[in-house]
């Protein structure tokens, strides 16, 4: 395992890496702690931020092009966006079973399988991972 494929890309995908990476540990903290304490919400700040600068910096990644610039993962940014404002709306509505389907789905779909699909032979992740 090496960060040098990561460290050595233009710019937004380091960023976007590490945004991911720390948002999903942060995510699996938020699971095993308690909910509704000042802990969670502040870590659940932090864990939205990070977030929203995963789906942001993607819109300056163009490796995958199938329209233009774009690919099917900017529309997951885009949903992702949303689905963070809604998430965060449920909270502060005190919809907690809204809240936490919606942050579930964000976590899982956005990190987990996203995530594992940069894993794939000829992305950066696999030779950060894997070697080349």
């Amino acid at each position: 395992m090496s960060l040098a494929p990561l460290l050595d890309a233009a710019p937004p995908i380091p960023l976007h890496a590490f945004a991911a990476m720390a948002a999903f540990v942060l995510g699996v903290v938020q699971f095993a702690a308690p909910k509704g304490t000042l802990p969670h919400r502040t870590l659940g700040w932090i864990w939205v931020i990070l977030m929203a600068v995963v789906a942001i910096s993607s819109f300056w990644i163009h490796q995958i092009r199938l329209v233009g610039p774009w690919s099917p993962i900017h529309l997951l940014s885009i949903f992702s966006l949303v689905m963070l404002v809604l998430g965060v709306t449920a909270a502060r509505r005190r919809k907690v079973r809204a809240h936490m389907f919606t942050m579930i789905g964000i976590f899982f779909g956005a990190l987990t399988i996203a995530g594992l699909f940069t894993l794939v032979p000829g992305r950066i992740m696999h030779a950060v991972v894997f070697g080349n």
